[in-house]
């Protein structure tokens, strides 16, 4: 599955509310994330209207190890 194009930073934290993360703050132009559970881990990203490709690729290969998923099982996961 090819990236989006079109993904901005709010819509991207909701769709990785389906893989589990939460919304834990907003400061700024910048959502913090977190995944619970032991270990606890922690994602930020930015607030922005349409994010850049080589940032959104660098946040969801962070959250593909994370996860231990394949990056193509995440885009399918929260995009399919």
């Amino acid at each position: 599955m090819k990236l989006p194009r079109d993904v901005d930073g709010a819509g991207l934290a909701r769709a990785l509310g389906k893989v589990g993360y939460v919304i834990t703050r907003r400061s700024g132009s910048h959502i913090r994330l977190s995944l619970p559970g032991p270990p606890q881990r922690h994602l930020t990203i930015p607030a922005h209207a349409s994010l850049k490709v080589g940032t959104l690729a660098g946040i969801l290969a962070e959250v593909a190890k994370q996860l231990d998923l394949s990056r193509e099982e995440l885009l399918e996961r929260i995009f399919g």
